[in-house]
């Protein structure tokens, strides 16, 4: 613990305030923590979930697709959404109601493993050698039975895998689920996920897309800056929405919101590790950071 007067420092957040009494282990561990910032985009995609969760529920249910690349905070949105809406007990104590079910896609368009991941998640006993028919059945009457009121996929361009029959079938699985439980479907994935869904015309008609595009310098980028810099336990400031760091950030994380904060995360350890307690531009290139698309090079 320091002795420090946590009114000092203007700059933080009341929780970084009072993480700077903490000691620098503690303080780190606080930094590389999950963190939640409430941009535009991001809250105006929960309201757009919340609107088609209390959907009136009929056959043909409209569904949602979030598009943007990887890193772009897709799952964390969809996991902010998830924390509003947790599992609860039921009136009769005879189980939980689940009101948003979140699965993974599985890596080939596969009805079986799709019912699969679905019965992993909510915990129910199943045999792996059951049929596609089965396990069907057992999820549909347990996500009934659990009130489930939106099912949230994850990586769900992953239906590419397969060749056209089986992204047929799989497509149909979907529609299917929607029709038979009367509830929205929710996809999240990369530009793939696009020309995925429109192997199915009826499908492409039900998915609206929303895309999550790369950050550009402006307002809304500096405020976010300032947000991620109220949120860092460092005792001095850092001004990352001033110009020239701002501008290094954004093509340090090519504008995806996923690599600006673990940079961010890493230079801030770095600042507390080194005595400098700011972020600054010779921090960042001390880091030898790669951009993706420097990593992507480097790979071939």
């Amino acid at each position: 613990m320091t002795n420090t007067n946590i009114s000092e420092y203007a700059h933080l957040s009341q929780a970084a305030k009072e993480y700077m009494e903490c000691d620098k282990q503690t303080r780190i561990q606080y930094i590389r923590s999950p963190r939640w910032i409430g941009y535009p985009k991001a809250l105006e995609i929960i309201e757009k979930l919340e609107d088609l969760q209390s959907y009136p529920r009929r056959h043909r249910m409209p569904n949602m697709l979030i598009v943007g690349e990887s890193n772009s905070g897709k799952t964390m949105i969809a996991e902010r959404f998830l924390e509003k809406n947790p599992p609860y007990e039921r009136e009769d104590n005879e189980g939980v109601v689940i009101p948003v079910l979140f699965v993974q896609a599985p890596p080939v368009p596969s009805e079986s493993r799709l019912y699969s991941n679905i019965l992993e998640k909510m915990f129910a006993p199943y045999r792996p050698s059951d049929t596609a028919e089965k396990k069907h059945y057992q999820a549909i009457q347990l996500m009934k039975y659990c009130n489930v009121q939106m099912l949230v996929i994850d990586e769900i361009h992953s239906i590419l895998a397969g060749n056209l029959e089986k992204q047929r079938v799989f497509l149909s699985v979907l529609r299917n689920l929607g029709n038979e439980l009367k509830i929205p479907i929710v996809g999240l994935g990369i530009k793939d996920a696009l020309r995925a869904v429109k192997t199915d015309p009826q499908l492409d008609n039900r998915f609206k897309p929303t895309i999550l595009p790369r950050w550009e310098y402006g307002q809304d980028y500096r405020r976010l800056l300032a947000s991620f810099e109220s949120m860092l336990p460092l005792a001095q400031p850092s001004k990352l929405s001033a110009r020239p760091i701002a501008t290094k950030l954004l093509s340090m994380s090519d504008g995806l919101i996923g690599e600006l904060s673990e940079l961010l995360s890493e230079a801030a350890v770095q600042a507390i590790s080194n005595g400098k307690e700011c972020i600054d531009l010779q921090l960042l290139n001390d880091l030898q950071w790669l951009s993706p698309g420097e990593r992507r090079l480097q790979n071939g």
